[in-house]
């Protein structure tokens, strides 16, 4: 600790002036000892800049009470202008100065005009309380309020790792098969562990995604905030968490719900993973259309959870999305084509012409909407879900020969028009089944 307050402010040693010295009205005690068992090293001094106004004595106003050290071994504090400065239990405070052993107020601080004794007293890295309670408390709640919030953010990370948005467009489709299956209302039960080890089933598929394809996910603006980029978890995290919801899931459907169920959504994690993922994502332009399959599993494993097998009106659920799926997804790599591209992706629209992809977009909404309407004889869906099936369906492929016509006409095709009406379309279909299944 320095002492070198400037000569213009300093007493000068001088035997005849007694225990303390007065320089500029500043009264600067000298081996004083405070009243009520305050004590004053003989170390105390104003760290370099540190002073009290002009005019203020050092007892006017200043107060330390019940036996607090005002500094020991080197530490400075100023008072100035009326500022009281007291403390109970050992708690010492001064704007963000606390210490002992060797902690000094900053060059330049000026203990003046108003400066409390509270606002940010800390104890930690080598600054001491005395008592040392408070600082204790403070400290303690810190680093929990710290960890509960490392958690939370580990969490939210996992979560984003399922892509649950996805998920959700998923079981809009699973809940319709399942009633469709029953002719009616499944027990409350059956729904929700279904769709809970779906959802598990799901975001294993789309965890494991994220691990086999973070290289890419970093150089996509549309992926790039994904946790694994970000750094939010660990590359081998995340692929313990996939295999984790996997089997988590799996156990549920085979414990709960039954086998058949199991088996499906074990094909589904498999399917995505190991045929679209590793597959053929990086190596055809076909990758969607085949890969596709695995986002139709749901139907299937809806369907086997009432009723423990597959049936040809399953079949059809799971063709519907089959041929629903390339024009949704296409439609989305159309407007993020450039990403794909850096990400060296062959998406169809990468690889091929904008007339090209549109052209593919219309024929497979026309098999989407033959598909749709082949349910009705096959499942005895009756008279309101064709008409359904007959409105969504034009609806749909009027937009299709839309895109077409703007794309040949070298107009913006507007791409996320036709992707947005892809997830109505879907939801509005199958609650017709469902509401089918009812009536």
């Amino acid at each position: 600790m320095r002492s070198d307050v400037s000569a213009s402010t300093r007493p000068e040693s001088n035997p005849a002036a007694g225990p303390a010295a007065v320089a500029n009205g500043v009264t600067v005690a000298r081996d004083a000892v405070p009243s009520n068992g305050v004590s004053g090293s003989p170390s105390v001094s104003g760290s370099s800049g540190v002073s009290g106004s002009s005019g203020v004595s050092g007892s006017s106003g200043v107060s330390v009470s019940n036996g607090v050290s005002a500094a020991s071994n080197g530490v400075s504090v100023s008072v100035s202008n009326g500022v009281s400065v007291s403390g109970s239990n050992g708690v010492s405070g001064s704007n963000g100065v606390s210490g002992s052993n060797g902690v000094s107020v900053s060059n330049g601080v000026s203990g003046s005009n108003g400066v409390s004794g509270s606002n940010g007293v800390s104890g930690s890295h080598g600054v001491a309380l005395a008592g040392g309670a408070v600082g204790t408390e403070r400290v303690a709640t810190g680093v929990g309020v710290s960890a509960l919030a490392a958690l939370g953010a580990k969490a939210r990370a996992y979560v984003a790792l399922m892509k649950l948005r996805v998920v959700e467009l998923l079981l809009v489709t699973t809940v319709p098969a399942m009633m469709l299956a029953r002719d009616g209302m499944p027990s409350l039960w059956l729904i929700v562990v279904t769709l809970t080890a779906g959802t598990l089933s799901a975001g294993s598929a789309n965890t494991i995604n994220c691990y086999v394809d973070r290289d890419i996910d970093q150089v996509m603006g549309r992926t790039k905030r994904r946790p694994l980029v970000r750094a939010a978890v660990t590359p081998t995290e995340a692929l313990v968490f996939g295999i984790a919801t996997g089997i988590a899931s799996t156990l549920l459907f085979g414990l709960l719900v039954n086998w058949p169920s199991a088996l499906l959504s074990v094909g589904a994690i498999a399917f995505y993973v190991f045929v679209y993922t590793l597959g053929l994502k990086r190596r055809t332009p076909s990758n969607i259309v085949i890969g596709g399959a695995a986002g139709c599993f749901p139907v299937l494993i809806g369907w086997s959870a009432v009723t423990g097998t597959v049936s040809w009106s399953a079949v059809l659920l799971f063709a519907i999305v089959f041929f629903w799926t390339p024009p949704h997804f296409w439609a989305l790599a159309m407007k993020y084509r450039d990403d794909y591209a850096a990400a060296g992706i062959p998406m169809l629209p990468v690889v091929a012409s904008a007339e090209t992809v549109t052209r593919r977009i219309l024929f497979y909404s026309y098999a989407m909407v033959a598909v749709s309407l082949a349910l009705a004889p096959v499942a005895h869906t009756g008279p309101f879900y064709l008409v359904a099936a007959i409105v969504l369906g034009g609806w749909f492929v009027a937009e299709a020969h839309r895109i077409v016509r703007r794309t040949e006409q070298g107009n913006d095709p507007s791409p996320m028009r036709l992707f947005h009406m892809s997830i109505t379309y879907l939801t509005l279909l199958f609650v017709a089944i469902a509401i089918t299944a009812l009536i």
